[in-house]
């Protein structure tokens, strides 16, 4: 009953309240574009395919996991699973601990029967891998489908919560035995306070295939916390992180696979300013919450269209055809 009440809470907060970091920015209005007015391309030559642990995307975008293990979250979870189906586009689900907790949750997480092409990510929490064999996490993913885990870290969240597990010893030993002994791809995402260079380079040893760096400027879950307790901590830590375009740019130094740019990623020039930092795909959460509240399923594939066609657009005036090809198309400036 806790959980469920505390995912009652985080969606209730998440939707109906300002849980945006108040004074610190992604950053990615700092990445100075190279304009190039003669491109040499054509808007029809831009191709936005990429493969991401296995899977062809046909964008580079990962919905990132965001509610499960409540009556609430089935209708959400299947509204925007659908119109990822639609687009060719990533997914992944909100935290399993609650249906590891209780099975009889799953079904408020299963999407292959409106998605059974998409590329579909799990979701557990980095202080509650230690409490399940791999076997156990192996189950968990069989029974929604999952192509790989994303195994969240949240210590600014977990500090501040009136319920937080904040019990981080031993966590990337734990990270490491995972990665290791499951049978699909496995990568690590913040949750919107950002992951560091120090950080990702011990990551790097691990088997983990991919990062999420979900940087501060976007959400802040702080913030929500903050306003769910009502305590001071929350208040004093709202606006903690690294910034998203600093954390690509650390993460990209530190580690060779995969990074997914997020936190606070709002257009379609967001993300191109994410990949000219060496990011390759991007992740988004609120804004696509909010646009299937306002219009289901079809609000979530129309604003998702929205940001393909801006990533077109950019990666034209940057004169790149691919994602990859706007490395370094220009530069972050402090």
């Amino acid at each position: 009953m806790a959980i469920k009440d505390r995912k009652l809470d985080h969606l209730r907060i998440a939707l109906n309240k300002d849980v945006q970091f108040r004074e610190k920015t992604t950053w990615l209005e700092k990445v100075l574009l190279e304009y190039r007015c003669l491109p040499e391309i054509d808007l029809s030559d831009i191709c936005l395919e990429t493969e991401f642990l296995g899977r062809k995307l046909k964008a580079p975008i990962v919905v990132s996991g965001m509610v499960g293990g409540i009556a609430e979250a089935k209708k959400i979870n299947k509204d925007i699973a659908k119109a990822c189906e639609a687009l060719g586009l990533g997914f992944g689900i909100g935290s399993q601990r609650a249906m590891l907790e209780d099975p009889k949750l799953t079904e408020t997480y299963y999407v292959r029967d409106v998605a059974p092409n998409i590329f579909l990510a799990g979701n557990v929490g980095v202080t509650q891998i230690k409490d399940y064999s791999t076997d156990q996490m192996e189950q968990a993913l069989d029974s929604i489908g999952a192509d790989a885990l994303a195994i969240h870290l949240n210590a600014a969240q977990e500090a501040v919560q009136r319920d937080g597990t904040p019990n981080f010893k031993g966590c990337l030993k734990e990270i490491a035995r995972v990665a290791r002994g499951l049978s699909r791809p496995v990568y690590v995402k913040e949750v919107g306070h950002g992951i560091s260079f120090s950080v990702a380079k011990e990551l790097a040893k691990t088997n983990i295939k991919a990062i999420d760096v979900q940087g501060a400027g976007g959400t802040s879950w702080v913030a929500i916390e903050a306003l769910r307790s009502k305590n001071g901590f929350g208040k004093v830590f709202w606006d903690f992180g690294i910034p998203t375009a600093s954390s690509i740019a650390e993460c990209r130094k530190a580690f060779k696979g995969p990074i997914i740019a997020s936190g606070g990623i709002r257009s379609g020039l967001d993300a191109v300013r994410a990949f000219v930092l060496g990011a390759d795909l991007i992740g988004i959460a609120l804004p696509v919450l909010k646009a299937q509240q306002r219009a289901g399923s079809k609000g979530v594939e129309q604003y998702l269209k929205r940001i393909i066609e801006e990533m077109r657009i950019a990666l034209l005036l940057i004169g790149a055809k691919t994602p990859k090809e706007a490395l370094g198309r220009g530069r972050l400036s402090l």
